[in-house]
Order: structure tokens, then C-alpha cells, then sequence
């Protein structure tokens, strides 16, 4: 894409129009321009939540270039932003974000935890195992589903005893217990 094309099509990022806001993300995010990394970062900040969600897709399209930058963010201190850092950085699926993403899984908003275990789990490193075991306890609901089904995504043998434990410990919680159920299928027994 040529610089003036670029340029033009960054100015889609600041458009009135969210629509307009929302397909300038997308498009960018199929460019795979690095150059469109640092207003596709401040578009994670709009007002609209599809534009956020639009821009941390483009981002996570952009690649490793990204990786830095949404590392940056995500050990910052500004709120919303870090949930969607979180979901670009899953979309990228590097080994190399996987000590940040279970950092990330102390976070003190739910989602960044819950975005951060369905990202571990898609990158499927087998360092995240013990940090997801410790989150099967996490207060929120859906970042102990995301756990579980992170587990049975790694496939690791280490997850089956404590993922029976949480299953056990989860009485009356019927969903928890299929997504339990099913993680425990997909871990290969040796």
C-alpha cells in the first residue's frame, strides 16, 4: 500500500462515522501495514466499543509488529484498553507473549483474566499450565471457564487432577461442569 493511501486510509481511523471507523480498522488490519500500528493502538481507546473491537482484530491481523506495543499497554494502568490488548495479543498466538498473557492473569478486571486464559489456551504453550491451574480458583465465573477450556486446549496431563477438583468443588454449576467435561476429553491420558 502506498504512503498516501496509507494516510488516507488512517483518516477513516478519526471519521465521525463509527461505520467508517469500524471498516478503516478492518481494512488496515488486512494491509498488515506496521505503520498503521500506533493509530490502530489509539483507535483501542475509542468511544464506540465495535471500533475497539475492530482495531484489536486489526492489530492481532498485523502481527508480530503489534507484540511490543500491546505489551506496553497491557502493563499499563488504563482501564479498558488492557481487555483489548489482551484480545489482539490472542489473535497473534506468539510463544513469545506467553510470559506477559500469564502476568496478565492477575490482572484486576475479569476480562483481561478471562482474554488471557482463551489466549494461553490458543497458543497452547505448556508454560501456562500451572498459572491456568491457579486461575481454576479465580472469583469470576467465565475466567474459570476460560481456564478449563484453556487446559483441555494445552492438552497437558498436569490439568487432569485439578480440573476434576474444580469440577468436584463447582456443586450445582451444571455449565461449568460440561466445560469441564470437555476439557478433560481433549487431554490425551498417557
Amino acid at each position: 500500500m502506498s504512503d498516501d493511501n496509507n494516510n488516507q486510509l488512517l483518516k477513516g481511523l478519526i471519521d465521525d462515522d463509527p461505520q467508517k471507523r469500524i471498516e478503516t480498522a478492518e481494512k488496515l488490519g488486512e494491509a498488515k501495514s506496521p505503520d498503521s500500528i500506533g493509530p490502530l493502538i489509539e483507535a483501542l481507546n475509542d468511544e464506540n466499543p465495535q471500533v475497539r473491537y475492530a482495531s484489536a482484530k486489526a492489530l492481532g491481523l498485523i502481527g508480530d509488529p503489534a507484540i511490543e506495543p500491546l505489551v506496553t499497554i497491557l502493563k499499563s494502568e488504563e482501564g479498558n484498553i488492557r481487555r483489548y490488548a489482551t484480545l489482539a495479543l490472542k489473535d497473534i498466538k506468539s510463544d513469545t507473549v506467553v510470559d506477559h498473557l500469564v502476568e496478565a492473569l492477575n490482572d484486576e478486571d475479569w476480562s483481561v483474566r478471562k482474554f488471557a486464559s482463551k489466549a494461553l489456551g490458543e497458543i497452547g504453550n505448556p508454560t501456562a499450565v500451572n498459572p491456568l491451574i491457579e486461575t481454576l480458583t479465580d472469583e469470576d465465573w467465565g475466567v474459570r471457564v476460560a481456564a478449563v477450556k484453556a487446559l483441555g486446549d494445552i492438552g497437558d496431563e498436569r490439568g487432569i487432577d485439578p480440573i476434576k477438583k474444580a469440577r468436584r468443588a463447582a456443586t450445582g454449576d451444571k455449565e461449568f461442569k460440561k466445560a469441564a467435561n470437555k476439557a478433560l476429553k481433549k487431554i490425551p491420558k498417557k
